[in-house]
């Protein structure tokens, strides 16, 4: 089993990596599909109002909180290479902070962005509503199944 330190850090990898899991899985299989069957002005105005609602502290705090935590847990385990679990403990740490928090910022933000400079009603949102539900959702489902991918390397690494 992983020594004090390490255990700790991956029961908080695992927390982390879950929860974060949860809120993308709920928005790849049941708001996003809400959002995509209103019209698409008013699936702008709830996006839009939902991407502002999301960086309160609460949020902030578990999304970067977590990729803070993988990167740390990465760091530790190349300096002091624990003898059981390593490799699963950088899959973790890989899996959250590419898969989840590096498409995040490389895929999801900048189509929030745009979508974020267009006034919901007007001809041009209407036409990139369907392009960006579809192309969000896609990278969503990644980030879904690299931070439960996470969570489960750092649960396999406690084992």
């Amino acid at each position: 089993m992983i020594d004090e330190p390490y255990f700790v850090l991956t029961v908080l990898g695992v927390l982390g990596a879950g929860l974060m899991a949860g809120v993308f899985c709920a928005f790849s299989t049941f708001v996003m599909r809400g959002l995509a069957a209103l019209p698409p002005a008013q699936g702008v105005a709830a996006m839009n109002a939902v991407n502002a609602a999301a960086t309160t502290p609460a949020f902030m705090v578990v999304f970067l909180g977590t990729a803070v935590l993988c990167a740390m847990i990465a760091v530790v385990t190349f300096v002091l290479w624990p003898d059981e679990g390593a490799v699963l403990l950088l899959v973790g740490s890989a899996l959250y902070l590419f898969g989840s928090f590096g498409v995040t910022v490389v895929a999801n933000v900048p189509r929030n962005e745009t979508l974020a400079g267009l006034e919901p009603g007007t001809a041009e949102a209407v036409a990139y509503w369907p392009t960006y539900v579809r192309e969000w959702t896609v990278w969503n489902h990644v980030r879904t199944v690299a931070s439960a991918g996470a969570a489960l390397a750092y649960v396999l690494a406690l084992t």
